[in-house]
């Protein structure tokens, strides 16, 4: 599965360097590299659902960029997973370094506004750990695989592992100039994860039965519904932040 990933981003990484080949401002002919294109142009600070952090930019030619970034820090939502009409809280444990390589068909555009849209295609290091934690409502009942069991089942908990895994990725983005040296952008994606690993576990009395479905089995099942659920394949990404340009 991994190396399946892995040969989605080379093929995306090699088309969008042959888009940057194409360009005459980049491959001409009697070109010669100069050691100060290894210098970045720019670094960003940005924050969004994968952490905060930042990024260095190359630029290859008006329409190619590089951004090598990290994103990383706890961040945490309420009621955000949700399987079998249960909601569980989780609490981010964000560990991401990703090297996306950014196409901007408009680059060359008059229009400021056309310059900063731009696609993203690359591949990421992904060490995020999701505590999950499920508690019971108002009225004492908590809700586990579409069934209410009362307060002997104080609550269940557990985490959803996105470990070690290199992860492509696809985005779209718009990074507007409002001065020569600054501006703002806003991307949003989704990194191709694979299932996640998960683990739940409850507290209290888990003999409990509601329907003949002990409150033990209707957390295993929950369990395994997360796992295995095609949407949680994706790690979503929408993030925000300041550009600086020298």
């Amino acid at each position: 599965m991994k190396s399946l990933r892995v040969l989605a981003v080379v093929s995306a990484l090699s088309a969008v360097s042959g888009l940057a080949m194409a360009d005459d401002t980049v491959v001409h002919d009697g070109y010669v590299f100069e050691p100060n294109q290894l210098v970045p142009t720019g670094a960003r600070l940005e924050v969004g659902t994968t952490g905060y952090g930042g990024a260095l930019s190359w630029t290859a030619s008006p329409k190619v960029g590089v951004t090598l970034g990290y994103n990383g820090g706890d961040i945490s939502w309420t009621d955000d997973l949700s399987i079998n009409g249960t909601k569980y809280d989780w609490d981010q444990d964000n560990n991401t370094v990703y090297l996306n390589a950014e196409l901007r068909p408009w680059g060359d555009s008059q229009s400021m506004a056309a310059q900063g849209l731009y696609l993203a295609a690359g591949v990421a290091y992904i060490d995020n750990d999701y505590a999950l934690t499920g508690r019971p409502g108002s009225d004492g009942q908590i809700k586990i695989d579409g069934r209410y069991y009362d307060s002997s089942v104080t609550s269940v908990q557990g985490n959803l592992v996105y470990d070690n895994d290199i992860a492509p990725y696809v985005g779209l983005g718009w990074a507007p100039k409002f001065s020569k040296n600054w501006g703002v952008f806003g991307e949003v994606g989704a990194y191709y994860t694979g299932n996640p690993s998960v683990r739940l576990v409850g507290t209290g009395d888990l003999t409990q039965t509601v329907n003949g479905v002990s409150a033990a089995q209707a957390i295993e099942n929950d369990r395994q519904a997360i796992a295995n659920d095609d949407k949680y394949e994706w790690l979503p990404v929408g993030k925000v932040g300041v550009n600086f340009y020298w």
